[in-house]
């Protein structure tokens, strides 16, 4: 943002300048950049302080040479950083040959600061990278918010269905074995709270790094089996201390391990997707993952029932 500076030449009176900007009306006014023939900035006097002048006096003789100043490519941080050390509240910007080119005021610092400090808190949530979509999610109007997500959605819904399906088709071994249904919740959770905390992660990873996905899938998925069986190995006495059955706590503790390996790389893998598809992730991989985890929680679970004959 380079506005046209209110600009005095170096022999001009303060009188002449001041009636001068009443007529021109220059975009940005709270500092006289005083320039010389050749356009060159050779330094600046405050607007308020030239009305306090004698209306004779050259602002060349009463301006200020030491001002801060930014060139046009320069690294908006760089000049709210600039302007903060300084204590001022505008910048001359001027060319490689010291020519002024316009002038970054007050508002524009206060933009550049306010952006700086969102994209900080972005990097501090792991979400340095596509800071702008992010900024978007937090700032759109609810209705824009809500039709970004209700696709989304609406596909977990949909996945719900066929998770409901795949419950109803082991309906045998659920009447068969009553104490069979006792643990779906837990399982589901277990594996949805693993995922979810892959998920959390992966977002960071790919966000804060450029770490390769094999790597991030290979710790995330012997992270998930670490917790699955050590999970498993503490539901498994109390199983087995309250049903008597011995295959059958073998069986949930071998479910937890299973759903929770799978749901760590499930939860890795799916902001991955999306992001190479352009997709944003905080918006898609919690519903999808959450419908996925369930359903192939299920079958792992059932799976392994039938496998140890339970």
């Amino acid at each position: 943002m380079r506005p046209a500076a209110a600009r005095a030449r170096i022999e001009e009176t303060a009188a002449a300048a001041l009636a001068r900007f009443a007529v021109e009306k220059p975009a940005s006014v709270e500092l006289i950049c005083v320039v010389d023939e050749a356009g060159c900035l050779q330094g600046t006097l405050p607007l308020a302080r030239a009305f306090a002048l004698a209306p004779e006096a050259p602002l060349g003789a009463v301006m200020e040479r030491e001002y801060p100043r930014v060139a046009p490519g320069d690294d908006q941080e760089h000049a709210a950083s600039l302007a903060l050390h300084h204590g001022v509240d505008s910048l001359p910007v001027v060319d490689g040959s010291g020519k002024l080119v316009g002038m970054m005021p007050a508002q524009a610092l206060l933009q550049v600061l306010r952006t700086e400090h969102v994209e900080d808190l972005h990097r501090l949530a792991g979400i340095q990278r596509e800071t702008s979509r992010a900024r978007h999610a937090i700032e759109d109007p609810p209705m824009r918010r809500a039709r970004h997500r209700l696709p989304w959605l609406l596909a977990g819904l949909a996945g719900s269905a066929l998770a409901t399906a795949a419950m109803a088709s082991f309906e045998a071994t659920l009447q068969a074995k009553v104490t069979v249904a006792f643990f779906i919740p837990a399982i589901v959770y277990l594996a949805d709270a693993i995922g979810t905390q892959s998920e959390v992660i992966a977002v960071r990873g790919l966000s804060l790094t450029r770490v390769r996905v094999g790597r991030l899938l290979s710790g995330e998925l012997r992270t998930g089996m670490l917790i699955g069986a050590t999970l498993g190995a503490i539901a498994f006495l109390p199983i087995l201390a309250v049903f008597g059955d011995a295959r059958f706590a073998g069986a949930v503790a071998s479910s937890i391990f299973a759903a929770g390996s799978i749901a760590a790389a499930l939860g890795l893998l799916l902001p991955w997707l999306m992001v190479r598809l352009r997709l944003d992730p905080a918006y898609g991989s919690g519903p999808l993952a959450t419908v996925i985890q369930d359903i192939l929680s299920i079958v792992v679970y059932f799976g392994v029932l039938r496998a140890f004959g339970v």
